[in-house]
Formats: structure tokens, C-alpha cells, sequence
């Protein structure tokens, strides 16, 4: 039986902006929003919205205080900043923070609960060490892990990361070809944090090591950001400035096996990304072969690895072997571009939005000389693929 999405393509993305991507704002975090918002809105050609989501986690394990409209921006603070009485506000709680914002955003439009929705994400970088820990005791789960050093996302996946090493015998090398790639596309972005400093190979070995295998360019770099989207229903789109994107399906999913915290095995991020991408298929009523601007999450690189081969665009464990061989080079006609706008690794840690943006950006033919062509269906995925979640978009309705 199918089980299609009953709002696939009934809501699309009509505007859009992104504030440049900086390691320290001048600004706030909260009035860069609201200057995002607004430029997102005028964008969309409309005076103001009526709804509003997010999804709000401060993607830090250090022990920052956290503050609305400091360190993260919630719907309602964003709403009453911009002086408006919101019919519907609402924030995502979890990871794959983008995937379920959007869905929020496409049910309130889908539903009637609001006309037009500002879907935001906003990153910030704290001064002092990112995930910078205080603890004197753990207490919980993580009395279990944490005093033996077993903290934060570096140790979560260099684990899963050396199990992909040691069971497919990739090599670091071919490893450098996904940061290589990221940062090629970053570097022809003008908002980006790497905007003009592209890396090479050599510069990506010879950088540190972190966590055993992680070095540091396999890391996103902390950011202060925001990008917003307006999305409203197929129908009002036809009427707007901006050419409409449509949200085409969209999937998540979470781990069912009790762990201890950030334990991440390889089989249980595959087991369930397997589960998500057919998910995703499923509600969008495509298959991979009709993708042809896949954005794959890279905030690590290692989840290049695992998103392609849990989505099914090359077999278990060969996705190395993809990468070697040049097969995400966007510059190749034949290559799956999935890092064609930069993603985390090329933009800065902005948490999926470099996906979603691509998606919106080349479907909706805004990417100017970087547009690729005309594609028609894209992804964007967020966070670990058993752990997230993606969005599929389309340039035309079907």
C-alpha cells in the first residue's frame, strides 16, 4: 500500500535569506534573526507571516549557558521581535532539527493553521572552547563514559568512524576527497566562513588529529548564522515574486537499541538510516535514481559515508570507494554533487542549512553562476542518518 505524503508538493518554499556566515557576529544572535527574517520575507514578496518554527538546539556539549535570543532563537521570541501575533508557533525538539521544523511548517500550511510560515535556524559560537566542559562529577548515563574520557561528538564519531575503516579498509585518503570537495564549493560561496580558502589534500593531512580518526578539518567549524525560509501552500505560491519549491516528502528516525550515551555503532546508524531513506522514498514516491541534486550532511565527514550508502546511491561499504574515485566531484558531469553547496564542512557549522538552502537555491534557479543546470528533485539531509532525518524537494509539482 502506498503511503505517499498527502501534502507532497502542496506546500513550497517562496523566499529565502542567509545572513553571511561569521566565526563571531558583531551582532546578537536575536537581531541577526530578525534582519534575516525580514529580508526573507520582503524576499517572498509579502509584508509579514502569520506562522512560525524552528528548531532551537544549541548544538554544544559544553557547558555554556543558554539564553533565547543569545544563543539560540526560538518561534515565539522571533514572532514577538518582529512584532507579530503568531496563529501558529511552534519549535522541533530533537535532532534533525531541519527535517522536523519543515514538516511542522509543511502540516500548519497544509492544515490551514497558518498562511505563510518563516521556518529559521539559528548557530551560534560562544566565546571559549565549544564544547568546553565543567563537570567536576557525571551523574546519569554518562557516569558511565565520561570519566573515562568517552565525552562530547568527537569520541560519538570516531567511534562508528574507525569501525567504517577497519571493516571496508578505506583509507584517510580517500577521506580527504569529501573535505576537499566541501571546501572547493565553500570557498565559491560569498557567505561563507571559507569564502576564497579552498584546501587541499595535503593540507587536510597533515592537519592534527582530534579523536582518533578524526582530524580537523573533518570537523564543521563553530559559527554565528541564520537562514530563513517562507514557505506557503502551492497555490498562493503561483502569485509570489520567486519561482516555488516544492516539499516533495520527508522522513526521520531514531535509534531503537538502548546505548549508553553517544555510543553510535556503525550497525545501528546504518540499520536505521536504511529505515529513514526508505522512509523518505516512500513518502516522496521517488527512488534514488531520479535524484539528481542529493546535499548530504557532512558535519562530520564521515556522514557522507554513511548517508550515501543508507540512501542507497552506492552499495555497503563502498562509498570510499565512491569518493576515491571522484564520484562526488560536482565539477564532473557524471558525479553525484553531493556536497555541491559547501555543506557544514565549506559553510560553517550551520547545522543542515547549507543542504536545504542548495536544495531551494538550484531548484528554484537562484544560484546564479553556480546554478547547475535545471534539476528537478533534491535532498537535504541533517544530522547522523539515524539520528536525523531528510527533506526531498522538487522543482515542479507531480
Amino acid at each position: 500500500m502506498s503511503r505517499r505524503l498527502q501534502a507532497s508538493n502542496q506546500v513550497a518554499i517562496v523566499g529565502y535569506a542567509q545572513s553571511v556566515v561569521e566565526r563571531h557576529a558583531k551582532q546578537t544572535l536575536g537581531a541577526l534573526a530578525v534582519e534575516t527574517a525580514r529580508t526573507a520575507i520582503a524576499d517572498a514578496g509579502l509584508d509579514s507571516v502569520d506562522g512560525f518554527v524552528t528548531g532551537s538546539l544549541f548544538p554544544s556539549a559544553g557547558s555554556h549557558s543558554e539564553a533565547d535570543g543569545v544563543t539560540s532563537v526560538t518561534a515565539n521570541w522571533l514572532a514577538e521581535h518582529l512584532g507579530v501575533n503568531p496563529r501558529y508557533a511552534a519549535g522541533f525538539q530533537g535532532f534533525g532539527q531541519i527535517p522536523g521544523a519543515v514538516s511542522m511548517a509543511v502540516n500548519a500550511v497544509a492544515s490551514g493553521a497558518a498562511t505563510h510560515v518563516l521556518f529559521h535556524r539559528a548557530l551560534h559560537n560562544p566565546q571559549g572552547s565549544y564544547h568546553g566542559n565543567s563537570l567536576s562529577e557525571a551523574r546519569g548515563g554518562q557516569q558511565w563514559t565520561l570519566p573515562q574520557g568517552y565525552f562530547g561528538p568527537l569520541t560519538m564519531i570516531a567511534l562508528p568512524y574507525n569501525e567504517y575503516l577497519q571493516r571496508y579498509g578505506a583509507s584517510h585518503e580517500a577521506m580527504a576527497a569529501v573535505v576537499v570537495e566541501a571546501r572547493k564549493n565553500g570557498a565559491r560561496i560569498p557567505w561563507s566562513v571559507w569564502h576564497d580558502l579552498p584546501l587541499s589534500a595535503e593540507e587536510y593531512l597533515a592537519a592534527p588529529m582530534l579523536t582518533d580518526p578524526i582530524r580537523r578539518f573533518d570537523c564543521d567549524i563553530p559559527v554565528d548564522g541564520v537562514a530563513a525560509f517562507v514557505l506557503t501552500s502551492a497555490d498562493r505560491a503561483r502569485d509570489l515574486p520567486h519561482r516555488p519549491v516544492y516539499v516533495a516528502g520527508y522522513a526521520s528516525g531514531a535509534p531503537i537499541r538502548r546505548r549508553l550515551p553517544l555510543h553510535w555503532p556503525l550497525d545501528d546508524i546504518m540499520e536505521v538510516g536504511v529505515e529513514t531513506g526508505r522512509r523518505l522514498w516512500q513518502a516522496a514516491g521517488i527512488s534514488p535514481s531520479e535524484v539528481d541534486l542529493p546535499q548530504l550532511y557532512d558535519g562530520f565527514s564521515p556522514f557522507v559515508y554513511f548517508w550515501l550508502e543508507a540512501l542507497g546511491f552506492c552499495p555497503r561499504g563502498e562509498a570510499h570507494r565512491l569518493v576515491a574515485g571522484g564520484g562526488i566531484d560536482s565539477d564532473r558531469p557524471d558525479a553525484l554533487p553531493v556536497l555541491s553547496g559547501g555543506g557544514a564542512l565549506g559553510n560553517g557549522r550551520m547545522h543542515g542549512v547549507p543542504q536545504m538552502l542548495e536544495c531551494y537555491l538550484q531548484l528554484a534557479r537562484r544560484a546564479g553562476p553556480r546554478q547547475r543546470g535545471e534539476p528537478s528533485i533534491g535532498i537535504a539531509c541533517h544530522s547522523s542518518p539515524h539520528y536525523g532525518g531528510a527533506v526531498a524537494y522538487s522543482a515542479e509539482p507531480y
